[in-house]
């Protein structure tokens, strides 16, 4: 019977464009759910058979066979498998100067996390090579695999450019400006943030940008910064963190404000939700 786990580490990482950390394979069971958490480097998954759903920037995507996402550094995800059909699929953890470059010159973004690759079969095989090179562990393993990861790149690519844009072309320079500011907030957030001092910083003017963003996402930009802002104190405040260092984490100067913010947000204050959470988490370690 098929192994349902594999994993090979790249023994020698290295620095620079592309690197690739890790790669490997799962075969899940019902249900079986990840998050949410935040990575501190890129992973793509590929799914092979199977379906499930990633929840990413406030978005759930239904996947099966076929389809790859992409999870970005400090962004918080959830990923779970279907209850009847749950999913089989292999990653890659990856980092590197460029790589947030590439990936969004494939119009691959937090805000649009989703790609198919034209040939499925191939991208499957050139995740299992990448695998197999770290599985040999021998000199020039992180050259190979960085080289078959542009391979893999390159196919959604072509994906991109023959389907996802299709008669529409590349993206529009409003759709650039709004995941661009997009990319700001998500690693701005913990800082001080006006509207005027964004729109400055990404040469927008602030009138059209706000207008523009509404248009694209549904939401103004600040309160598209409230949004990712309470998902970090969500997080943080699971950790060994007090309200006041995960207001400050989070860009609040006020932890009154915060916790007012907090509760308007999810419907209960931070000490409330933490206590709930240690609460489960009691549960379950004594289920």
């Amino acid at each position: 019977m098929e192994e349902r786990y594999s994993f090979a580490v790249n023994p020698r990482p290295g620095k620079g464009e592309l690197t690739v950390l890790f790669s490997g394979r799962e075969r899940t069971l019902p249900a079986h759910n990840v998050g949410p958490q935040v990575r501190d480097y890129y992973l793509v998954h590929h799914v092979l058979s199977g379906r499930g759903t990633f929840q990413c920037m406030g978005r759930t995507y239904e996947l099966s066979a076929g389809d790859s996402f992409f999870i970005f550094p400090g962004e918080l995800i959830r990923y779970t498998a279907d209850e009847h059909s749950p999913w089989t699929y292999r990653w890659i953890g990856f980092r590197g100067d460029r790589a947030e470059e590439l990936l969004s010159g494939l119009g691959i973004t937090q805000h649009r996390a989703v790609a198919k690759p034209i040939r499925h079969r191939r991208a499957a095989a050139l995740f299992r090579a990448i695998e197999r090179t770290f599985e040999t562990a021998e000199p020039g393993s992180d050259m190979r695999s960085g080289g078959l990861m542009r391979q893999l790149l390159a196919e959604y690519a072509r994906e991109d450019g023959n389907e996802s844009r299709g008669s529409e072309g590349k993206r529009s320079p409003i759709e650039e400006q709004v995941e661009r500011t997009i990319r700001w907030l998500t690693v701005q957030y913990s800082q001080p943030i006006s509207i005027e001092n964004m729109s400055r910083s990404l040469g927008y003017n602030r009138t059209h940008l706000s207008k523009m963003f509404k248009q694209y996402t549904g939401m103004t930009p600040m309160h598209f910064l409230l949004k990712i802002r309470m998902e970090r104190a969500k997080l943080l405040l699971l950790e060994q963190l007090t309200v006041e260092q995960v207001a400050a984490s989070v860009g609040f100067t006020d932890p009154l404000y915060f916790s007012k913010q907090f509760k308007k947000w999810y419907g209960r204050s931070p000490t409330e939700y933490r206590l709930e959470s240690d609460v489960r988490t009691m549960y379950d370690c004594n289920a």
